[in-house]
């Protein structure tokens, strides 16, 4: 008997081993505990946690970023600290967070919106050997496929006709919405037919949204095509021509970004004529970054510290009813670059996930 308590408790005590070294991460969530992005992006990175045996927490600012810089110094100059810290450069608050950490023995991964040029040259703490790298998804290109898409699918424009636009961005201060919003300018440039009759920033909001759509309508009552840099804003912008009694897909062209289930249930039921989506992936794939740093990887070897991955894509309707359902399991651990030649790169995409 005295046996067999011995080794229940020299298994237990392996298990806790085990527990207690597990790679701690702490995520600083800059968005809503209530927000749907935020909250399916924080569930795939669970998922990747799990799969990768990390130990994962994380944080919601609540769209505040004096809560982020404040979650940040409690993790970053706590008595306990993480092995790891991932955070988003929303409204810029990156440059303060990389000083915190300086001296802590915490590295740092930022994922989403990364620092600008010029805060990385005012930094010039780029060799700060905490500081492991970058992955961002291409907003730019986003920005710029759902305009090209929207436009196509309206089909021919007769010469001498124009359409009007009407576009939504996010928060002003923030990379991913500059960078969506870029991606809009240079489709522009290739339509000279388009005219842009205003960009508004919605915030991310859907109820903002609404409130500017409604005044926008009967600013421009000719708006052809709606072009949203987020699901909420887009949903808000349908809401509002409904209310004029215009129908949306059918008298107004509407693009977004995201894959919430509103708003891809109006791309399969044609409100929604152009989705894009696939980055609510990346930090999940940024734990497998994390996961193979602590391993030994170089990440630089395989694809360099600061990478884009091509994570957005045109939804069509049979993804749109796929990512309604429930999403296969993804082997995180077969993802990693661990033994592997250095021509490896890492496979980040939305694939991954469809059937």
């Amino acid at each position: 008997m005295l046996k067999v308590l011995i080794k229940c408790m020299w298994l237990l005590g392996a298990a806790y081993g085990a527990a207690a070294h597990a790679t701690s991460v702490v995520f600083l969530n800059p968005g809503t505990s209530t927000e749907t992005f935020w909250v399916s992006y924080t569930q795939f990175m669970q998922a990747a946690a799990k799969d990768l045996g990390l130990d994962l927490r994380v944080r919601y600012a609540e769209r505040d970023s004096g809560n982020t810089l404040a979650q940040a110094r409690d993790t970053l100059q706590g008595p306990v600290r993480p092995d790891y810290l991932m955070l988003v450069n929303e409204q810029y608050v990156a440059p303060q967070i990389l000083r915190m950490a300086q001296g802590s023995g915490v590295k740092l991964l930022i994922v989403n919106s990364t620092p600008t040029p010029d805060q990385v040259q005012m930094l010039n703490e780029r060799n700060d050997a905490h500081w492991i790298g970058s992955l961002v998804p291409n907003d730019e290109e986003a920005g710029h496929m759902m305009l090209v898409d929207l436009v196509r699918k309206h089909g021919p424009i007769a010469p001498g006709q124009t359409l009007d636009l009407l576009a939504f961005s996010g928060a002003k201060n923030t990379p991913s919405a500059q960078l969506r919003e870029q991606g809009l300018r240079r489709a522009l440039a290739q339509y000279p037919q388009v005219r842009l009759r205003q960009l508004v920033y919605g915030e991310w909001n859907r109820e903002r949204a609404f409130e500017q759509a409604t005044q926008l309508f009967k600013r421009y009552p000719q708006t052809a095509l709606v072009w949203s840099a987020n699901d909420q804003m887009a949903l808000g912008a349908m809401q509002a021509l409904q209310g004029s009694g215009r129908v949306p897909g059918k008298d107004v062209l509407f693009s977004a970004i995201n894959s919430s289930p509103e708003i891809l249930r109006a791309r399969l039921d044609g409100r929604l004529t152009t989705l894009v989506a696939g980055h609510f992936t990346l930090g999940g794939w940024a734990l497998v970054l994390i996961s193979d740093d602590a391993k030994g990887v170089d990440l630089a070897a395989h694809g360099g510290r600061d990478r884009q991955a091509a994570l957005f894509q045109l939804i069509d309707g049979v993804q749109a009813q796929q990512l309604l359902g429930p999403l296969p399991a993804v082997n995180f651990r077969a993802l990693s670059a661990k033994g592997k030649p250095e021509s490896y790169r890492y496979p980040f995409s939305l694939q991954l996930l469809l059937h």
